[in-house]
């Protein structure tokens, strides 16, 4: 019996792990993402480099868009290329 309501009490718990958490404490960012906006993030980050695109991809403009929007999709892209190669390093220590 102190079995079933310890794995009854375990599910309840995991359960409330994936409830929606309140919007209302979350707050708002304002992300900017125009090249000015990026060489001072960049001069932040590394004052030795500053701010450093060899192929000026934050001055084009990709899908006939503004250049913000290219900024937004590459930030985008990056995220996503890092997180496929975080699992496929992870797959690779695996097998």
């Amino acid at each position: 019996m102190k079995f079933l309501i310890t794995i009854f009490v375990a599910a309840v718990a995991s359960v409330s792990a994936f409830a929606p958490s309140s919007l209302s404490a979350r707050p708002s960012v304002a992300v900017s993402e125009t090249i000015k906006d990026l060489e001072v993030l960049a001069a932040k980050a590394n004052p030795v480099i500053k701010f450093y695109d060899p192929l000026q991809l934050s001055t084009t403009t990709i899908f006939n868009d503004s250049e913000e929007a290219t900024i937004g999709f590459l930030r985008h892209a990056e995220i996503k290329h890092g997180r496929v190669a975080m699992a496929a390093f992870v797959g690779y220590i695996v097998q």
